[in-house]
């Protein structure tokens, strides 16, 4: 297993199973924010974004973890592994809450710098965009679940318990 696509809503806890499977397995991460933000939370244009992905994905080895969607068609079939992070809305926004609480005014491992974490302006629509694509990101990702080749590996994880026996079997 040298490429694993990781992909859920945001609070889902793509970037630490990502991190998690990087140091079981040695394969190099890659948060998708890294791509998709410029620093002072600027949006990266979506033709460099989707540059940027399609490098990431034409490498031997990776753990990708995020949207653009636009390139998941890519990346999937490159990827050896799919893991959709189906988490339930409550506890998605429960940890953006709290992960913004802890990393307030710092800069996460899964941010580019310049992109503090905290409850101010410039995040104003990651929060818009959590509540407004509720529905129709989780209907995206469904599609890519179901576009999945039968012999690709697909695993879909929808609580922490199955996420930590996920992890503990590989």
């Amino acid at each position: 297993m040298q490429r694993i696509m990781i992909v859920g809503q945001p609070g889902s806890g793509k970037s630490t199973l990502a991190r998690d499977l990087g140091r079981k397995t040695g394969l190099p991460v890659v948060h998708i924010d890294h791509i998709h933000w410029m620093p002072g939370w600027i949006e990266r244009p979506r033709d460099e974004k989707t540059r940027l992905c399609h490098e990431v994905e034409a490498r031997e080895a990776w753990i990708f973890e995020g949207g653009h969607s636009a390139t998941w068609g890519n990346r999937l079939a490159r990827a050896d592994m799919l893991v959709w992070l189906d988490v339930p809305l409550p506890l998605r926004l429960w940890r953006v809450v709290k992960r913004t609480a802890l990393w307030q005014g710092r800069n996460r491992p899964d941010l580019p710098e310049g992109c503090p974490e905290g409850f101010h302006r410039e995040t104003l629509p990651f929060w818009r965009f959590i509540w407004r694509t509720r529905h129709s990101a989780r209907t995206n990702i469904q599609r890519l679940w179901d576009s999945a080749p039968a012999d690709k590996a697909r695993v879909r994880l929808a609580s922490r318990a199955e996420v930590r026996r996920f992890l503990d079997s590989f």
